[in-house]
């Protein structure tokens, strides 16, 4: 008989409540297709040219050779803190550590960035259908609350909400893209080869900037191991949640961006980012396409969609922060879970804690929350999780090196190794680029940027003196990773 949830093992998670969709849900609602089709597209035909449609496959293709070595590491590595957890069985300890604190730096940085964002735009939205002037952080402060009351709960109530949210914002789009595909069937052929090109794709002038835009737009899909935990059957849910997220994005997002060059034409869509009014492009496909409710509807759905993004950040955040409560590397409090729900409650409530906090002082302080405080994290946020995602990858080919599992050496060893490269790379345009991200010029970028590898070394520090002064608890480290033996994997 199974064992009931009231009786779970104190300090648990709930088991076997995410299937493989509800896990896509998170992450896909993580990378906030919608906003990235309104605020990205616009942002890399202008910087990098044509070639955006391509950059976004490109971008997707890197992620699969990591996705690969990756998800077979899943099979045997088990912990809601997954990068914590990979980094320390494959590069040891310190670096697990390290990964661990800048990946929830990046993750807190990236709620507080959706926060603001999410006000910023709840604010424009009502005023605009309803006339009525609420000041952007009355809205951010009652999201955070909203998304408190729901990262409290069991975790398939959020899966359902973002169910719902999700379905609305990919639904709009796509019918957008349809019927500028079929009012402007003429330039099909044009666009498609130009905007797949390898020549604008990779050797533009702009091509780095495009891969900026393009790495940064799958932001959270490595969210896929985090729920392990609490996935049914993880060793098949998870590898396919990961493949299933990755690949829809990559498509999806090269289609609704190449559906822009069809509405507007291989001239006109370069011309339009270059215009005053660039960042309204996928309003005015949309208004030209449907009409004006399009653009209506499309007004309300980036509200919602900022709103799914910040739940699934939040809810992955709130996984690290119990995690690494759960390895003593952070106040023991956080590492207890609800009696009744298995929720890690005192985590989501910290989390939300801070959220409030942050907005309260950007409100006193005046900051503007889109240039200001939603830029700046956004851009710390990004940076640190693209890092983390190399290190995740050198540590899936250092677990395997020596051992395969039975896997092929494509999978566990060449696939990895072509990842590493691609995402190492990949954070190397965006600390050369990182003007793009943040917003901003000077040597404000620079102290922004240096977030990144300061903390990374911070966490390498902190397990490296605690080795030394407390060796008793530098040996229970990683304890609660389950490392599942290659035979026991085939009937988990």
């Amino acid at each position: 008989m199974a064992t009931d949830v009231h009786q779970a093992e104190p300090g648990t998670l709930a088991k076997g409540k995410l299937g493989t969709f509800d896990i896509v849900f998170f992450v896909v609602s993580a990378a906030a297709p919608l906003t990235v089709a309104v605020s990205s597209a616009p942002l890399a035909f202008l910087v990098g040219g044509i070639g955006a449609p391509g950059a976004m496959l490109a971008s997707g293709v890197v992620l699969i050779l990591f996705a690969i070595g990756f998800t077979a590491m899943s099979r045997f590595v088990r912990n809601t803190g997954a990068f914590y957890a990979y980094a320390a069985a494959g590069l040891g300890k310190p670096a697990g550590v390290g990964v661990a604190f800048i990946t929830i730096v990046s993750y807190a940085f990236l709620c507080i960035c959706f926060y603001a964002l999410l006000g910023f735009f709840a604010n424009i939205t009502v005023s605009h259908l309803f006339g009525v002037d609420v000041h952007w952080g009355v809205w951010s402060v009652l999201s955070a609350l909203v998304i408190g009351f729901l990262g409290y709960r069991r975790i398939d109530v959020g899966a359902k909400v973002l169910a719902v949210l999700l379905t609305a914002e990919i639904a709009i789009l796509l019918v957008i893209a349809i019927a500028v595909i079929v009012q402007n069937g003429a330039t099909i052929g044009e666009a498609t080869a130009a905007s797949f090109d390898p020549r604008n794709v990779f050797f533009a002038s702009g091509a780095s900037a495009l891969f900026v835009f393009g790495f940064g737009a799958f932001l959270g899909f490595e969210g896929t191991v985090i729920y392990a935990e609490e996935a049914k059957r993880p060793q098949r849910t998870v590898p396919r949640a990961t493949y299933v997220a990755i690949a829809f994005l990559a498509v999806f997002y090269a289609f609704t961006f190449w559906s822009l060059t069809v509405a507007f034409g291989v001239d006109g869509i370069i011309e339009l980012a270059q215009a005053e009014n660039f960042e309204e492009m996928t309003f005015i496909a949309g208004q030209n396409a449907l009409g004006a409710w399009a653009g209506v509807v499309m007004e309300v759905l980036i509200v919602t969609s900022f709103f799914a993004c910040t739940l699934a950040f939040h809810n992955a955040c709130s996984r690290y922060l119990f995690s690494l409560g759960r390895e003593r590397l952070l106040p023991a409090p956080l590492a207890r879970t609800h009696p009744r729900m298995r929720s890690p409650y005192i985590a989501s409530l910290t989390l939300t804690a801070i959220s409030v906090v942050a907005m309260l002082v950007a409100i006193v302080s005046g900051a503007d929350p889109f240039l200001g405080i939603g830029l700046w994290s956004y851009a710390i946020g990004v940076a640190g999780l693209v890092f983390s995602q190399g290190v995740a990858a050198i540590s899936v080919v250092g677990f395997f090196w020596k051992d395969r599992r039975g896997h092929g050496v494509w999978q566990v060893v060449v696939a990895p190794i072509l990842g590493a490269i691609g995402l190492l790379t990949a954070f190397i345009v965006i600390a050369t680029h990182f003007d793009l991200v943040s917003g901003v010029t000077g040597p404000a970028n620079g102290i922004m940027l240096a977030c990144v590898p300061i903390v990374f070394l911070a966490g390498v520090v902190v397990a490296m003196v605690m080795k030394r002064r407390s060796p008793e608890k530098y040996a229970a480290l990683t304890q609660s990773v389950r490392v599942i033996p290659a035979e026991e994997t085939e009937t988990d």
